[in-house]
This record gives structure tokens, sequence and C-alpha cells, in this order.
């Protein structure tokens, strides 16, 4: 099977999880990535949880690992100008930088597209902001739980009315923008095979946000009406929706066509809600959800989970179980499709997220672990021509940093 991307040189200057995730999914694809950190490492290193183990006991980073897997390590100190000119020497010698440092920064170090193109005229210079490089909030900085989540209108929108606001999970709009900048960049690269001529490329958090929340946006960019908040005993359509369990276990359910009700009421036992006048047409329905949810809400009481899963599985029924992140991990179809990969590394063998996507025949999958700081300076720092004495001169000015690998 052929790697899709093998011979494409990526050089990532990326920190925390939507570059490198964009990153790690083409090293999947067979590029060969060259991860650039400061001297001290990413800052996402260590930055997640750990597995409960006695003090010193060496343990996997697993969510660093998830984004910067089969990449290949090197430290520079950046802000020396040593160090920037070495991140341009790579440059030129590769066919896409993902970088996420603001353009004041790149300009700075000269690390902005004008620079690189001088270099390398052919180069896709790819930029992940929090707002974008243009406009009001170009300078500010941005996390997802800022920028996608919070100024992208996903919390408010999933807020219901009079309760708080929901806690947002780590690094979910980091990884949807990974996949935009991803699109992003393989777009980019066919243009420059077609034209010869190098392409800018700029994705942000914000921007991911809009088209994540396209549905919602799209009827206000029409009709200029901010879309009501509802509870879910405010709903449109009676199954639609989570409910609780008799083990406090949660059901979703979304059979928004009026001919899945009497299929389910006669299902659940409740033929009697069938020719109810409050609840027989979709109209009474609606009218009446607040009272309708309150009879569901004693239905699905009734049973645990897993007796609901057997029931609406024999007929035919759309729903889900709110899985928790230990099922999921679990899940026969997620496994059967391969969602989770086992990569090899010195501390054993673990298990990780595979890219969301599948070619036929193509090889696609983690090359191998995330590198530690500075693994591969000394290689890749050889490739560009330079000696092993002066990279071990560079290192002893604070310019470059190496590091040996953990024993297997």
């Amino acid at each position: 099977m052929t790697p899709p991307l093998e011979g494409i040189r990526v050089l990532e200057l990326a920190g925390w999880m939507a570059g490198p995730g964009a990153a790690a999914m083409m090293a999947d694809l067979g590029a060969d990535v060259i991860k650039v950190e400061p001297l001290h490492g990413d800052a996402m290193r260590g930055a997640t949880r750990q597995p409960d183990l006695p003090e010193g006991t060496p343990t996997v980073d697993a969510s660093f690992q998830n984004d910067n897997r089969g990449k290949r390590g090197i430290a520079v100190a950046v802000n020396k100008p040593e160090g920037a000119e070495i991140v341009r020497r790579l440059a030129a010698e590769s066919d896409v930088f993902v970088c996420n440092l603001l353009p004041s920064r790149q300009a700075k170090y000269g690390l902005d597209s004008g620079s690189l193109f001088v270099v390398n005229p052919r180069l896709v210079h790819a930029t992940l902001t929090g707002y974008g490089v243009k406009g009001p909030d170009a300078t500010r900085p941005g996390y997802d739980i800022t920028a996608y989540f919070g100024r992208g209108a996903l919390v408010d929108s999933m807020t219901e009315p009079g309760s708080q606001a929901p806690r947002v999970r780590p690094a979910r709009g980091d990884h949807t923008a990974a996949l935009s900048l991803l699109a992003s960049i393989m777009a980019a690269l066919r243009l420059v095979e077609r034209t010869g001529e190098g392409q800018v490329v700029d994705v942000s958090l914000f921007a991911t946000a809009a088209w994540t929340m396209s549905t919602d946006l799209a009827a206000t960019l029409v009709d200029g009406k901010n879309p009501p908040t509802t509870s879910r005993r405010g709903r449109p359509h009676a199954l639609h929706g989570a409910f609780k369990c008799a083990d406090n276990r949660w059901v979703l359910l979304f059979m928004p066509e009026p001919r899945w009700w009497p299929l389910f009421c006669r299902a659940v036992g409740r033929e009697e809600w069938i020719d109810d006048e409050r609840f027989g047409t979709y109209l009474a329905r609606k009218a009446n959800m607040p009272e309708l949810t309150d009879h569901m809400d004693v239905l699905f009481a009734e049973r645990p989970l897993a007796a609901w899963c057997e029931l609406l599985d024999a007929n035919g029924f759309i729903w889900g179980p709110a899985s928790t992140i230990a099922e999921f991990a679990d899940n026969p179809q997620a496994n059967e499709l391969g969602f989770f990969p086992t990569i090899e590394h010195p501390y054993g063998p673990f298990r990780t997220v595979g890219a969301p996507f599948n070619i036929a025949g193509a090889d696609v999958r983690p090359r191998g672990p995330a590198p530690e700081v500075g693994q591969h300076t000394v290689e890749v720092l050889g490739e560009l021509g330079i000696a092993a004495d002066r990279i071990e001169a560079l290192a002893g000015e604070g310019i470059v940093g190496s590091q040996t690998p953990p024993a297997a």
C-alpha cells in the first residue's frame, strides 16, 4: 500500500493541538513531518491527565502522543537569529510550513510567507490562529474555549434557559480546526502542483466555529434573528433529545418524522398516546411538549439503559446511548473500523485515535510515537549539511537542544 503523502516534507512550528493535530494526520498519510519545539518543549507536553501510577513511574503522555505521533523532533530557539535561520533553511527544503505564531511574530523572526517564499517559492505556508490574520481581533490570542466555543456561539446556543453553561471538554475546537487545516493544506498542495507557485493558507478557530455553527448561522444570515434557545421541555419534536433511564444513564433519540410516533407508542406500551388529543398530531405534541415530556420521563425511568437499547433496536428505531468515553474506547464498531490504532513505544504499546478517514488501498496509519524534545536535532541538522561539531557548538550556545530518546 502507498502512503498518499510519501515524499512530502512538512515543517511544523506549532504548539498545543490544532496545528500539531493537522501535521500528525499528514504524518499518518506518509509525510516526513519535522516538529520544531522551543528548548523547553511544546507547552502541551504533560499538560493533560496522566495515569495514576506511583511517583517516578515512566508514563505515556497520551494526549501529546495523539497530536504528535510519527514526527521527527528538533529543539530550536527561534527567538535567536541563528535559530530562526535554521528554521528558514529547513523551510527551503520543505513542501509545507505549519505555524501558529501570530503574523507579527512570524515577521519578527523572518518566518512570514513573504520571507519564506524568497527561499522556497513553491512552499505552502499555513497559519493557524485564533481569529484570522486580519481584522480587529487579528492580534488577539485565542484558545478553542474562547475563540471557538465562546465567540463562535457554541456555548450560548447549547445553554438551556435558566441553566448553567455547559462545561466544554478539551480541544474539541482544536481538533475540528485541525481537519480544516489539513483540508486547506491538501488543496494548496494541489495548487502548487498545478501552478508552481507557493500558496498561503489561513485557518482560524473562529472560522472553523462558523462552519460548525453553519446550520444556525445560515438562517440568521438570512433573517437577522437570533435562534431561540429552548429547553428539552420546549423541543419541537417528541422523539428528539435525551431521556434519563432507571440507572441514571441517558439515551438519545432522533426520529423527527411524524410516522415514528405511533410506532414508538406501540413499542413502549403507550398506545393511548396515539389517539390522545394532546399528543396525536405533530402540532398537538408541540403545543403540549412540557406535559408530554413529563410523561416520557416517567416512561424512560421504568427501564435501565441496557433494556432500552434492546427494545429500541428490536423496533428499528434511530437512537444512541450517551456513551462514556471508556465505552467509546471499547466500542465494537469503532474497533472494527480501526478507530484506535496501536503505537509502539519504549514504555510499551498503547492505543491512540486514528485519523478520521480511510482511503481504500492506501497506507494511512500512525508511523510511530511522538519525538522526545530535540530527539532528532542532530539527525535533521546533519541533513542540512551542518557539521557535528557545529551542532554541538549551537547546543552550547543555547540555540538548539538535543535529547536521547528513552530506552526500550
